[in-house]
Protein backbone atom coordinates (compact mmCIF):
# COMPACT_ATOMS: atom_id res chain seq x y z
CA UNK A 1 0.00 0.00 0.00
CA UNK A 2 1.28 3.45 -0.92
CA UNK A 3 2.40 5.59 2.00
CA UNK A 4 -0.04 8.49 2.55
CA UNK A 5 0.95 11.74 0.85
CA UNK A 6 0.61 13.64 4.13
CA UNK A 7 3.54 11.56 5.47
CA UNK A 8 5.80 12.18 2.47
CA UNK A 9 5.31 15.81 1.54
CA UNK A 10 9.04 16.48 1.41
CA UNK A 11 9.97 13.43 -0.66
CA UNK A 12 7.10 14.06 -3.08
CA UNK A 13 8.05 17.70 -3.57
CA UNK A 14 11.67 16.68 -4.18
CA UNK A 15 10.59 14.05 -6.71
CA UNK A 16 8.82 16.74 -8.72
CA UNK A 17 11.78 19.09 -8.28
CA UNK A 18 14.18 16.63 -9.92
CA UNK A 19 12.17 16.50 -13.14
CA UNK A 20 10.94 19.97 -14.12
CA UNK A 21 9.27 20.30 -17.50
CA UNK A 22 8.35 23.59 -19.23
CA UNK A 23 4.96 24.69 -20.53
CA UNK A 24 2.97 22.14 -22.57
CA UNK A 25 5.82 19.63 -22.19
CA UNK A 26 4.89 18.34 -18.72
CA UNK A 27 4.59 14.70 -19.85
CA UNK A 28 6.42 12.96 -17.00
CA UNK A 29 4.96 15.42 -14.50
CA UNK A 30 1.42 14.69 -15.67
CA UNK A 31 2.08 10.93 -15.53
CA UNK A 32 3.29 11.16 -11.96
CA UNK A 33 0.28 13.22 -10.98
CA UNK A 34 -1.98 10.59 -12.54
CA UNK A 35 -0.16 7.87 -10.61
CA UNK A 36 -0.69 9.65 -7.31
CA UNK A 37 -4.32 10.56 -8.06
CA UNK A 38 -5.14 6.96 -8.94
CA UNK A 39 -3.67 5.94 -5.62
CA UNK A 40 -5.94 8.41 -3.84
CA UNK A 41 -9.05 7.34 -5.73
CA UNK A 42 -11.31 9.97 -7.26
CA UNK A 43 -14.65 10.02 -9.02
CA UNK A 44 -13.24 11.45 -12.25
CA UNK A 45 -9.70 11.86 -13.53
CA UNK A 46 -9.29 13.74 -16.81
CA UNK A 47 -6.00 14.15 -18.69
CA UNK A 48 -5.25 16.63 -21.46
CA UNK A 49 -8.08 16.76 -24.04
CA UNK A 50 -10.45 15.13 -21.57
CA UNK A 51 -9.76 17.99 -19.14
CA UNK A 52 -10.09 20.90 -21.59
CA UNK A 53 -10.50 21.76 -25.26
CA UNK A 54 -7.00 21.86 -26.85
CA UNK A 55 -8.21 24.67 -29.11
CA UNK A 56 -8.50 26.92 -26.04
CA UNK A 57 -4.79 26.65 -25.25
CA UNK A 58 -2.44 29.59 -25.69
CA UNK A 59 1.33 29.89 -26.18
CA UNK A 60 1.64 26.34 -27.53
CA UNK A 61 5.22 25.76 -28.77
CA UNK A 62 5.92 24.96 -32.40
CA UNK A 63 7.71 21.62 -32.31
CA UNK A 64 10.24 20.82 -29.56
CA UNK A 65 7.90 18.24 -28.03
CA UNK A 66 9.55 14.99 -29.15
CA UNK A 67 12.60 15.15 -26.83
CA UNK A 68 10.31 15.63 -23.84
CA UNK A 69 8.02 12.80 -24.93
CA UNK A 70 11.03 10.53 -25.45
CA UNK A 71 12.38 11.39 -22.04
CA UNK A 72 9.05 10.55 -20.41
CA UNK A 73 8.91 7.28 -22.36
CA UNK A 74 12.42 6.35 -21.18
CA UNK A 75 11.24 6.83 -17.61
CA UNK A 76 8.41 4.39 -18.03
CA UNK A 77 5.41 6.53 -18.83
CA UNK A 78 2.63 4.40 -20.29
CA UNK A 79 2.19 4.68 -24.07
CA UNK A 80 -1.56 5.05 -23.74
CA UNK A 81 -1.08 8.03 -21.45
CA UNK A 82 1.48 9.55 -23.82
CA UNK A 83 -1.01 9.13 -26.67
CA UNK A 84 -3.61 11.02 -24.64
CA UNK A 85 -1.11 13.87 -24.21
CA UNK A 86 -0.15 13.98 -27.91
CA UNK A 87 0.47 17.49 -29.19
CA UNK A 88 1.44 18.75 -25.75
CA UNK A 89 -1.97 18.32 -24.13
CA UNK A 90 -0.64 17.97 -20.61
CA UNK A 91 -2.22 18.59 -17.21
CA UNK A 92 -4.82 16.84 -15.08
CA UNK A 93 -8.16 17.58 -13.47
CA UNK A 94 -9.31 15.43 -10.54
CA UNK A 95 -12.85 15.53 -9.20
CA UNK A 96 -14.56 14.21 -6.09
CA UNK A 97 -18.36 14.15 -6.25
CA UNK A 98 -19.61 13.55 -2.73
CA UNK A 99 -23.27 14.49 -2.81
CA UNK A 100 -25.02 17.64 -1.68
CA UNK A 101 -22.88 20.60 -0.74
CA UNK A 102 -20.77 23.37 -2.25
CA UNK A 103 -18.72 23.03 -5.41
CA UNK A 104 -15.14 24.05 -4.59
CA UNK A 105 -12.19 24.31 -6.97
CA UNK A 106 -8.47 24.38 -6.18
CA UNK A 107 -6.00 25.44 -8.83
CA UNK A 108 -2.28 24.58 -8.71
CA UNK A 109 0.24 24.94 -11.53
CA UNK A 110 2.73 22.31 -12.68
CA UNK A 111 5.29 23.67 -15.16
CA UNK A 112 8.96 24.51 -14.72
CA UNK A 113 11.18 27.20 -16.23
CA UNK A 114 14.06 27.34 -18.70
CA UNK A 115 16.62 28.14 -16.00
CA UNK A 116 19.83 26.24 -15.24
CA UNK A 117 19.75 25.30 -11.57
CA UNK A 118 22.74 26.26 -9.45
CA UNK A 119 25.45 23.69 -8.77
CA UNK A 120 26.69 25.49 -5.65
CA UNK A 121 27.23 23.09 -2.78
CA UNK A 122 25.40 25.41 -0.37
CA UNK A 123 22.26 25.20 -2.55
CA UNK A 124 20.09 22.72 -0.63
CA UNK A 125 18.89 20.74 -3.67
CA UNK A 126 22.56 20.10 -4.49
CA UNK A 127 23.59 19.38 -0.92
CA UNK A 128 20.68 17.02 -0.34
CA UNK A 129 20.65 15.37 -3.76
CA UNK A 130 17.48 16.56 -5.46
CA UNK A 131 18.80 19.14 -7.95
CA UNK A 132 17.11 19.22 -11.36
CA UNK A 133 18.19 16.34 -13.57
CA UNK A 134 17.27 18.22 -16.75
CA UNK A 135 19.90 20.65 -17.98
CA UNK A 136 18.59 24.16 -18.48
CA UNK A 137 15.27 23.49 -16.76
CA UNK A 138 14.30 24.10 -13.14
CA UNK A 139 11.40 24.44 -10.75
CA UNK A 140 12.42 28.00 -9.91
CA UNK A 141 8.98 29.26 -8.90
CA UNK A 142 7.72 26.68 -6.42
CA UNK A 143 5.36 24.74 -8.66
CA UNK A 144 6.82 21.54 -7.24
CA UNK A 145 5.43 22.65 -3.86
CA UNK A 146 2.11 23.61 -5.45
CA UNK A 147 1.63 20.15 -6.96
CA UNK A 148 2.44 18.58 -3.60
CA UNK A 149 -0.23 20.75 -1.96
CA UNK A 150 -2.76 19.82 -4.61
CA UNK A 151 -2.23 16.10 -4.12
CA UNK A 152 -2.13 16.26 -0.32
CA UNK A 153 -5.30 18.34 -0.13
CA UNK A 154 -7.06 16.01 -2.57
CA UNK A 155 -6.09 13.04 -0.41
CA UNK A 156 -7.28 14.73 2.78
CA UNK A 157 -10.66 15.65 1.32
CA UNK A 158 -11.08 12.19 -0.26
CA UNK A 159 -10.51 10.53 3.12
CA UNK A 160 -12.82 12.90 4.99
CA UNK A 161 -16.60 13.06 5.31
CA UNK A 162 -16.69 16.04 2.94
CA UNK A 163 -20.05 16.60 1.27
CA UNK A 164 -20.10 18.44 -2.04
CA UNK A 165 -18.02 18.60 -5.21
CA UNK A 166 -14.28 19.20 -5.04
CA UNK A 167 -12.18 19.79 -8.17
CA UNK A 168 -8.41 20.15 -8.36
CA UNK A 169 -7.02 21.76 -11.51
CA UNK A 170 -3.39 20.68 -12.02
CA UNK A 171 -2.80 23.37 -14.63
CA UNK A 172 0.01 23.31 -17.20
CA UNK A 173 1.72 26.27 -18.83
CA UNK A 174 1.30 28.97 -16.19
CA UNK A 175 4.70 30.49 -16.87
CA UNK A 176 3.69 31.32 -20.44
CA UNK A 177 0.14 32.31 -19.55
CA UNK A 178 -1.12 29.47 -21.73
CA UNK A 179 -2.96 27.01 -19.48
CA UNK A 180 -5.38 29.04 -17.38
CA UNK A 181 -7.79 29.84 -20.19
CA UNK A 182 -8.54 26.23 -21.28
CA UNK A 183 -9.03 25.17 -17.67
CA UNK A 184 -11.45 28.05 -17.09
CA UNK A 185 -13.42 27.17 -20.22
CA UNK A 186 -13.69 23.48 -19.32
CA UNK A 187 -16.79 21.72 -17.98
CA UNK A 188 -14.98 21.20 -14.68
CA UNK A 189 -15.24 24.93 -13.99
CA UNK A 190 -19.01 24.86 -14.44
CA UNK A 191 -21.06 26.01 -11.46
CA UNK A 192 -18.21 26.37 -8.96
CA UNK A 193 -19.27 28.19 -5.80
CA UNK A 194 -15.70 28.85 -4.69
CA UNK A 195 -12.26 28.87 -6.29
CA UNK A 196 -8.97 28.79 -4.39
CA UNK A 197 -5.62 29.43 -6.07
CA UNK A 198 -2.36 29.37 -4.16
CA UNK A 199 1.31 30.30 -4.46
CA UNK A 200 4.32 29.75 -2.26
CA UNK A 201 6.65 32.51 -1.07
CA UNK A 202 6.55 35.67 -3.20
CA UNK A 203 8.72 37.41 -0.59
CA UNK A 204 6.49 36.37 2.31
CA UNK A 205 8.46 34.39 4.94
CA UNK A 206 7.75 31.04 6.50
CA UNK A 207 4.91 31.36 8.99
CA UNK A 208 3.11 34.12 7.09
CA UNK A 209 -0.06 33.76 5.03
CA UNK A 210 -1.72 36.27 2.70
CA UNK A 211 -5.42 35.45 2.56
CA UNK A 212 -5.95 36.96 -0.89
CA UNK A 213 -4.00 38.97 -3.43
CA UNK A 214 -5.23 42.20 -4.96
CA UNK A 215 -4.25 44.12 -8.08
CA UNK A 216 -2.66 41.39 -10.21
CA UNK A 217 -1.67 42.99 -13.49
CA UNK A 218 -3.55 42.04 -16.63
CA UNK A 219 -0.99 40.79 -19.14
CA UNK A 220 -0.40 39.87 -22.77
CA UNK A 221 2.58 38.22 -24.48
CA UNK A 222 3.10 39.50 -28.01
CA UNK A 223 5.36 38.20 -30.80
CA UNK A 224 6.16 40.44 -33.75
CA UNK A 225 7.83 39.62 -37.05
CA UNK A 226 9.01 42.26 -39.51
CA UNK A 227 9.78 41.33 -43.12
CA UNK A 228 11.83 43.64 -45.34
CA UNK A 229 14.03 43.30 -48.42
CA UNK A 230 17.69 42.31 -48.38
CA UNK A 231 20.35 44.21 -50.33
CA UNK A 232 24.12 44.69 -50.41
CA UNK A 233 24.94 47.08 -47.57
CA UNK A 234 27.83 48.67 -49.48
CA UNK A 235 26.88 48.52 -53.14
CA UNK A 236 23.14 49.17 -53.02
CA UNK A 237 21.81 49.90 -49.54
CA UNK A 238 19.02 51.99 -51.07
CA UNK A 239 17.55 48.86 -52.67
CA UNK A 240 16.85 47.26 -49.29
CA UNK A 241 14.01 47.65 -46.83
CA UNK A 242 15.77 47.34 -43.49
CA UNK A 243 13.86 45.12 -41.08
CA UNK A 244 16.45 45.67 -38.37
CA UNK A 245 16.09 49.44 -38.57
CA UNK A 246 12.32 49.08 -38.40
CA UNK A 247 12.71 46.82 -35.38
CA UNK A 248 14.98 49.36 -33.68
CA UNK A 249 12.42 52.10 -34.14
CA UNK A 250 9.66 49.80 -32.91
CA UNK A 251 11.60 49.05 -29.73
CA UNK A 252 12.36 52.70 -28.98
CA UNK A 253 8.78 53.73 -29.65
CA UNK A 254 7.35 50.85 -27.61
CA UNK A 255 9.08 52.20 -24.53
CA UNK A 256 7.64 55.60 -25.39
CA UNK A 257 4.02 54.46 -25.20
CA UNK A 258 2.34 56.94 -22.83
CA UNK A 259 1.49 55.90 -19.30
CA UNK A 260 -2.23 55.59 -18.60
CA UNK A 261 -4.31 57.82 -16.33
CA UNK A 262 -6.49 54.89 -15.21
CA UNK A 263 -3.65 52.79 -13.80
CA UNK A 264 -0.07 51.60 -14.02
CA UNK A 265 1.27 50.08 -17.22
CA UNK A 266 4.28 47.99 -18.18
CA UNK A 267 5.87 47.40 -21.58
CA UNK A 268 8.93 45.26 -22.20
CA UNK A 269 10.76 43.90 -25.21
CA UNK A 270 12.41 40.82 -23.79
CA UNK A 271 13.96 39.36 -26.92
CA UNK A 272 14.90 40.81 -30.32
CA UNK A 273 16.93 39.36 -33.17
CA UNK A 274 17.66 40.32 -36.73
CA UNK A 275 20.21 40.12 -39.50
CA UNK A 276 22.65 37.62 -40.98
CA UNK A 277 25.88 39.49 -41.74
CA UNK A 278 27.43 42.95 -41.43
CA UNK A 279 27.27 43.58 -45.18
CA UNK A 280 23.63 42.54 -45.70
CA UNK A 281 20.57 44.73 -45.20
CA UNK A 282 18.45 42.66 -42.80
CA UNK A 283 15.25 41.33 -44.36
CA UNK A 284 13.86 39.70 -41.23
CA UNK A 285 13.45 40.71 -37.58
CA UNK A 286 11.66 39.11 -34.67
CA UNK A 287 10.66 40.46 -31.25
CA UNK A 288 9.05 38.94 -28.16
CA UNK A 289 7.28 41.54 -26.05
CA UNK A 290 4.74 41.95 -23.29
CA UNK A 291 2.32 44.56 -22.07
CA UNK A 292 0.70 44.76 -18.64
CA UNK A 293 -1.88 46.99 -17.07
CA UNK A 294 -3.38 47.64 -13.67
CA UNK A 295 -6.77 46.72 -15.11
CA UNK A 296 -7.79 44.58 -18.04
CA UNK A 297 -9.04 47.65 -19.89
CA UNK A 298 -5.72 49.48 -19.39
CA UNK A 299 -3.80 46.44 -20.64
CA UNK A 300 -6.01 46.27 -23.72
CA UNK A 301 -5.24 49.91 -24.46
CA UNK A 302 -1.48 49.37 -24.13
CA UNK A 303 -1.71 46.24 -26.28
CA UNK A 304 -3.46 48.16 -29.06
CA UNK A 305 -0.80 50.88 -28.91
CA UNK A 306 1.99 48.31 -28.96
CA UNK A 307 0.58 46.63 -32.06
CA UNK A 308 0.15 50.00 -33.75
CA UNK A 309 3.70 50.98 -32.86
CA UNK A 310 5.17 47.90 -34.52
CA UNK A 311 3.00 48.27 -37.63
CA UNK A 312 3.89 51.94 -37.99
CA UNK A 313 7.62 51.32 -37.63
CA UNK A 314 7.46 48.62 -40.28
CA UNK A 315 5.50 50.81 -42.69
CA UNK A 316 7.90 53.73 -42.24
CA UNK A 317 10.75 51.55 -43.51
CA UNK A 318 8.85 49.87 -46.30
CA UNK A 319 8.49 46.61 -44.41
CA UNK A 320 5.58 44.36 -43.40
CA UNK A 321 4.74 43.45 -39.80
CA UNK A 322 2.87 40.52 -38.31
CA UNK A 323 1.85 40.87 -34.66
CA UNK A 324 0.60 37.80 -32.77
CA UNK A 325 -0.98 37.90 -29.33
CA UNK A 326 0.47 34.66 -27.99
CA UNK A 327 -1.28 34.64 -24.63
CA UNK A 328 -3.00 36.96 -22.20
CA UNK A 329 -4.72 37.01 -18.85
CA UNK A 330 -7.18 39.38 -17.17
CA UNK A 331 -7.11 41.05 -13.79
CA UNK A 332 -9.21 39.40 -11.11
CA UNK A 333 -9.06 40.40 -7.43
CA UNK A 334 -9.66 38.14 -4.47
CA UNK A 335 -13.07 38.39 -2.85
CA UNK A 336 -13.14 39.92 0.67
CA UNK A 337 -15.50 37.21 1.92
CA UNK A 338 -12.90 34.52 1.22
CA UNK A 339 -10.06 36.70 2.42
CA UNK A 340 -11.81 36.91 5.79
CA UNK A 341 -12.48 33.18 5.92
CA UNK A 342 -8.93 32.20 4.96
CA UNK A 343 -7.62 34.61 7.58
CA UNK A 344 -9.70 32.90 10.27
CA UNK A 345 -8.48 29.46 9.20
CA UNK A 346 -4.82 30.47 8.97
CA UNK A 347 -4.96 31.97 12.46
CA UNK A 348 -5.71 28.47 13.76
CA UNK A 349 -2.91 26.66 11.89
CA UNK A 350 0.15 25.61 13.88
CA UNK A 351 3.28 27.35 12.63
CA UNK A 352 1.46 30.36 11.16
CA UNK A 353 2.29 33.46 13.20
CA UNK A 354 1.32 36.26 10.79
CA UNK A 355 -1.83 36.53 8.67
CA UNK A 356 -2.26 39.37 6.19
CA UNK A 357 -5.83 39.77 4.94
CA UNK A 358 -4.61 41.11 1.60
CA UNK A 359 -1.53 42.18 -0.34
CA UNK A 360 -0.93 43.77 -3.73
CA UNK A 361 0.38 41.21 -6.20
CA UNK A 362 2.17 43.46 -8.67
CA UNK A 363 2.73 40.67 -11.21
CA UNK A 364 0.48 38.58 -13.46
CA UNK A 365 -1.15 35.16 -13.17
CA UNK A 366 -3.41 33.21 -15.50
CA UNK A 367 -5.29 31.70 -12.56
CA UNK A 368 -7.28 34.91 -13.00
CA UNK A 369 -9.16 33.21 -15.87
CA UNK A 370 -10.61 30.69 -13.40
CA UNK A 371 -11.18 33.36 -10.78
CA UNK A 372 -12.99 35.59 -13.27
CA UNK A 373 -15.24 32.79 -14.52
CA UNK A 374 -16.27 31.79 -11.01
CA UNK A 375 -16.88 35.39 -10.00
CA UNK A 376 -18.83 36.21 -13.17
CA UNK A 377 -21.13 33.26 -12.45
CA UNK A 378 -21.84 34.45 -8.91
CA UNK A 379 -19.18 32.53 -7.00
CA UNK A 380 -16.27 33.69 -4.87
CA UNK A 381 -12.54 33.33 -5.51
CA UNK A 382 -9.30 34.07 -3.76
CA UNK A 383 -5.62 33.70 -4.58
CA UNK A 384 -3.72 33.11 -1.36
CA UNK A 385 -0.01 33.05 -0.59
CA UNK A 386 1.65 30.66 1.85
CA UNK A 387 4.93 32.19 2.91
CA UNK A 388 8.27 30.42 2.69
CA UNK A 389 11.84 31.45 3.35
CA UNK A 390 13.43 31.38 -0.10
CA UNK A 391 17.15 32.20 -0.19
CA UNK A 392 16.89 34.09 -3.48
CA UNK A 393 14.02 35.44 -5.56
CA UNK A 394 11.70 33.40 -7.73
CA UNK A 395 13.01 32.68 -11.24
CA UNK A 396 16.65 32.52 -10.13
CA UNK A 397 19.10 29.55 -10.22
CA UNK A 398 19.27 29.33 -6.42
CA UNK A 399 15.56 29.57 -5.65
CA UNK A 400 14.33 27.03 -3.09
CA UNK A 401 11.54 26.68 -0.54
CA UNK A 402 11.52 26.09 3.18
CA UNK A 403 9.89 22.67 3.34
CA UNK A 404 8.17 23.52 6.63
CA UNK A 405 5.76 25.54 4.50
CA UNK A 406 4.51 22.35 2.82
CA UNK A 407 2.56 21.38 5.93
CA UNK A 408 1.38 24.97 6.41
CA UNK A 409 -0.11 25.06 2.92
CA UNK A 410 -1.94 21.76 3.29
CA UNK A 411 -3.42 22.75 6.64
CA UNK A 412 -4.59 26.17 5.45
CA UNK A 413 -6.16 24.79 2.29
CA UNK A 414 -7.87 21.81 3.90
CA UNK A 415 -9.13 24.00 6.74
CA UNK A 416 -10.50 26.54 4.27
CA UNK A 417 -12.31 23.87 2.22
CA UNK A 418 -13.92 22.32 5.29
CA UNK A 419 -14.97 25.75 6.58
CA UNK A 420 -16.50 26.57 3.19
CA UNK A 421 -18.43 23.32 3.37
CA UNK A 422 -19.77 24.09 6.84
CA UNK A 423 -20.55 27.76 6.19
CA UNK A 424 -21.92 27.51 2.65
CA UNK A 425 -23.32 29.71 1.29
CA UNK A 426 -20.83 32.37 2.34
CA UNK A 427 -22.70 35.70 1.95
CA UNK A 428 -21.41 38.24 -0.52
CA UNK A 429 -20.20 41.65 0.63
CA UNK A 430 -22.43 44.44 -0.58
CA UNK A 431 -21.73 45.68 -4.11
CA UNK A 432 -19.31 48.57 -4.20
CA UNK A 433 -17.04 47.23 -1.47
CA UNK A 434 -15.13 45.09 -3.91
CA UNK A 435 -15.56 46.12 -7.53
CA UNK A 436 -14.80 43.81 -10.42
CA UNK A 437 -12.60 45.06 -13.24
CA UNK A 438 -14.74 45.19 -16.40
CA UNK A 439 -13.40 44.30 -19.84
CA UNK A 440 -14.25 46.65 -22.69
CA UNK A 441 -15.83 44.05 -24.93
CA UNK A 442 -16.17 46.46 -27.82
CA UNK A 443 -12.41 46.91 -28.08
CA UNK A 444 -10.94 43.75 -26.56
CA UNK A 445 -9.87 40.92 -28.82
CA UNK A 446 -11.43 37.52 -28.21
CA UNK A 447 -9.38 35.88 -25.46
CA UNK A 448 -7.49 32.86 -26.66
CA UNK A 449 -7.37 33.80 -30.35
CA UNK A 450 -4.02 34.65 -31.93
CA UNK A 451 -4.27 38.10 -33.49
CA UNK A 452 -2.46 38.72 -36.77
CA UNK A 453 -1.91 42.24 -38.06
CA UNK A 454 -0.18 43.05 -41.33
CA UNK A 455 1.20 46.35 -42.51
Amino acid sequence: MTEPIRDRLVSLRRRFHRHPEPAWREFLTTARLVEEIRGIGVDELAVGPDAYDPADRMAVPDGDLDPWIDRARERGVDEDLLDRMAGGNTGVVAELDRGEGPAIGLRVDIDGLFIEESTDLDHDPVDEGFRSEIDGTMHACGHDAHMTWGLAVLEAIAESDFSGRFVVFFQPAEETGGGGHPMAESRFADDLDYLLAVHVGLDHPTGEVVAGIEKPLAMCHVDATIEGTSAHAGKAPNEGDNAMQAMGNAIVNAYGIPRHSDGMTRVNVGRAESGTASNVIAEHAHMEMEARGETTAVMEDVKRRLRRTVRSAATMHGCRATVDVVSESPRADSDPELQALVSEVADRVAGIDTVLPAADFGASEDATFLMERVQNEGGLATYLIVGTDHPTSHHTPTFDVDERSLRHGVDVLVGTIRDLERRHPVPHVEDGIHARDPVDTDDAADVGDATDDHA
